[in-house]
C-alpha cells in the first residue's frame, strides 16, 4: 500500500489539493470550537427540508457536515491511492472532488454561524 501513497506524493496536484483539504477540514472545526458556546440551542442545519422545525439540529448538528467531507476525504485519498497508476486522471478528479466538498462545507458552516451570532 506504501508504494500507492508514493504516487500520490509525487503528483504536485494531488497533493496540493489534499493538503488543502486537510487544512479546510481543520479550519472549520477550529472555527465550530471557536464559537461553539455562542451558538444557540437549535440551529438550522438541514435546509432542504420544508419550513419548520424539521430544518434544526441541535447544536452538536453543526458538526455533521464537517464528518461528512472528513470521510469523503479519507476515502478519496484511499481509492486514488488504489487507482493512480491505472488512471491518475481519475484520482486527481477524486481529490478535487475532496477539495469542493471541504470548501463548500467551510463556506456553508460559517454562513450558518455568522447568521446565528
Amino acid at each position: 500500500m506504501r508504494k500507492y501513497f508514493k504516487y500520490l506524493r509525487q503528483d504536485r496536484l494531488i497533493l496540493r489539493l489534499n493538503i488543502i483539504t486537510a487544512v479546510l477540514i481543520t479550519l472549520t472545526t477550529f472555527y465550530i470550537l471557536i464559537n461553539y458556546n455562542k451558538l444557540p440551542p437549535l440551529l438550522p442545519v438541514f435546509n432542504q427540508l420544508p419550513w419548520g422545525e424539521e430544518r434544526l439540529s441541535t447544536t452538536a448538528g453543526i458538526f455533521i457536515p464537517e464528518a461528512i467531507v472528513a470521510t469523503i476525504f479519507i476515502f478519496n485519498i484511499f481509492f486514488s491511492a488504489a487507482i493512480y497508476p491505472f488512471s491518475p486522471l481519475i484520482s486527481r478528479m477524486l481529490s478535487i472532488t475532496s477539495f469542493l466538498t471541504a470548501l463548500l462545507s467551510f463556506l456553508f458552516v460559517v454562513r450558518t454561524i455568522t447568521l446565528i451570532i
